[in-house]
C-alpha cells in the first residue's frame, strides 16, 4: 500500500506540473515550441486530464485490491480502452464532417 501511495503522489505532482501555467517545463516546451503560451497549455490540458481520471480509477482499483500488478494491469486495460473509444467517437465525428481518415 506504501508503493500505491507513494505512486498517487507523484503522479498528482507530475499532472500537476503538467497542467500549470507557470511551471518551468510548460514555459520552456512553449518557447521551445514557439507557440503561445496559453494556448499550448489548452492543448495539453485534455491529455494530462484524461490520464489524470484513469490514474484516479486506477488507484481507487489499487485500495481495494491492494495488489500492484492487478491495479497496474487494469489501469493499462483502461488506459488503451479510453484511447479506443476516442478514436472511435473522432472518426465517426470525422466522417460527418467528410474529413479522410488517416492511418
Amino acid at each position: 500500500m506504501m508503493i500505491i501511495s507513494i505512486s498517487a503522489c507523484m503522479a498528482g505532482a507530475v499532472c500537476g506540473d503538467h497542467c500549470s501555467p507557470i511551471s518551468d517545463t510548460t514555459i520552456m516546451a512553449s518557447a521551445g515550441a514557439q507557440s503561445n503560451h496559453i494556448n499550448h497549455v489548452n492543448t495539453q490540458l485534455p491529455y494530462a486530464m484524461l490520464v489524470a481520471a484513469v490514474s484516479f480509477v486506477s488507484y481507487i482499483i489499487a485500495a481495494f485490491v491492494k495488489n500492484v500488478a492487478i491495479s497496474l494491469i487494469t489501469a493499462i486495460v483502461l488506459m488503451v480502452g479510453v484511447l479506443f473509444i476516442i478514436k472511435k467517437v473522432t472518426s465517426k465525428e470525422n466522417s460527418k464532417q467528410g474529413v479522410a481518415h488517416i492511418a
